[in-house]
């Protein structure tokens, strides 16, 4: 945790040479890591795919949205509420989902998921204003603002933490507290006995109903925690930028943290942290990379080998830098199963067999004490 603290909290300094040291940038790597290991606690633990947790993400946007024009601009009761009916959505359809197991689970989470997005974009109208996404305006109530003699000016309110904005770089350390306290939290239920038996779960589900334990409880606690971890994401990207859109609960936002989670390392600590730093930096650096960009890059060249240079490389960033993200993810997978964090392990475990090894011919090439 002092390691994990020492490098989230400094991240304005060390990303500055990568070129990722923005705000809305760090706040997206804080926001999407804990939707990460959120699902890390269901899928990682538990060998539960689901394909449907962008619904919990979106219900967290939703209320905080709501909190903020009804109640007040603090983030507080925006994250409170966001995060509390996500839990009780996702004890809604974990009700019926966890009935099934392996692919009829993921397909009845993809199922729910896209009801959501559906009744999201057209049937809640009133409630999530459709396509146009539920926003703030000068007219909304904000009932303890108001009490509290708190005063809108001409321009839209932006949310707080008690006067503190929740945008800029004070925006990213209200996100990477709540990321370092939800990986506490993480940390705790990855060690403790009730991680043990998730654990368990995965290996050998039956195993576990033979010897006397019901799983079910236990999948239910997991796929409620990790839906409330979804919805405090939500609520956070709601603070960041007070808009809530359908698009958020669409079942490419589910295939996302899947990839997140798979890139970094199932079932491992820090992967989900990791994979989603990979996915958002990819997303927000190299398709910020177009033909203009590429050619001053290449200025040195002449003309027709600049172009040249520019031509091939604009394949894989700007618009395609999905294509870059899709080979990345073909290579994790086939030469890394375990993600970045088992290629990190494999260099560990290189590094200090090298170093026994080093340590062992020095302690041959000197005489014993006999000899001596």
């Amino acid at each position: 945790m002092v390691i994990l603290s020492a490098v989230v909290l400094t991240m304005p300094i060390w990303l500055q040479p990568f070129g990722a040291a923005y705000p809305d940038l760090m706040q997206k790597f804080m926001i999407f890591g804990i939707f990460a290991i959120g699902y890390n606690i269901l899928f990682g633990l538990t060998g539960y795919l689901s394909f449907g947790h962008a619904a919990f993400l979106g219900v967290g946007s939703y209320t905080a949205v709501w909190s903020f024009k009804l109640l007040s601009m603090n983030v507080i009761p925006a994250l409170i509420f966001g995060t509390v009916l996500s839990g009780l959505f996702a004890l809604a359809i974990g009700f019926v989902s966890l009935r099934r197991s392996g692919i009829y689970f993921s397909i009845l989470t993809l199922a729910f998921a896209q009801m959501s997005y559906n009744l999201a974009y057209s049937v809640l109208t009133p409630i999530t204003n459709g396509e146009t996404g539920l926003q703030l305006t000068q007219g909304d109530a904000r009932i303890l603002d108001r009490a509290a003699g708190i005063q809108a000016d001409a321009s839209l309110p932006t949310p707080n933490l008690f006067g503190i904005e929740g945008i800029g770089y004070s925006g990213f350390y209200i996100c990477a507290a709540l990321m370092l306290i939800s990986f506490f939290i993480y940390l705790r239920i990855f060690r403790s006995p009730f991680g043990l038996k998730l654990r368990a779960i995965k290996s050998n589900q039956s195993r576990m109903g033979y010897t006397g334990y019901n799983t079910r409880p236990y999948l239910m606690t997991a796929f409620v925690i990790s839906g409330m971890y979804a919805g405090l994401a939500g609520s956070l990207l709601a603070v960041t930028d007070p808009l809530a859109g359908a698009e958020r609960m669409q079942w490419t936002a589910s295939g996302e943290i899947v990839l997140i989670t798979i890139l970094g390392g199932v079932g491992t600590l820090i992967g989900p942290l990791l994979g989603a730093g990979v996915i958002k930096y990819f997303e927000n650096i190299l398709s910020a990379f177009n033909d203009s960009v590429l050619l001053n890059a290449f200025s040195f060249l002449p003309d027709w080998m600049a172009n040249a240079f520019a031509s091939v490389l604009s394949l894989f960033v700007g618009d395609g830098w999905h294509l870059t993200l899709g080979l990345v993810f073909m290579l994790i997978v086939i030469f890394l199963p375990g993600g970045i964090m088992e290629g990190i392990n494999r260099l560990w475990r290189l590094v200090s067999n090298r170093s026994s090894s080093s340590a062992e011919d020095k302690e041959k090439e000197q005489p014993s004490t006999k000899e001596a």
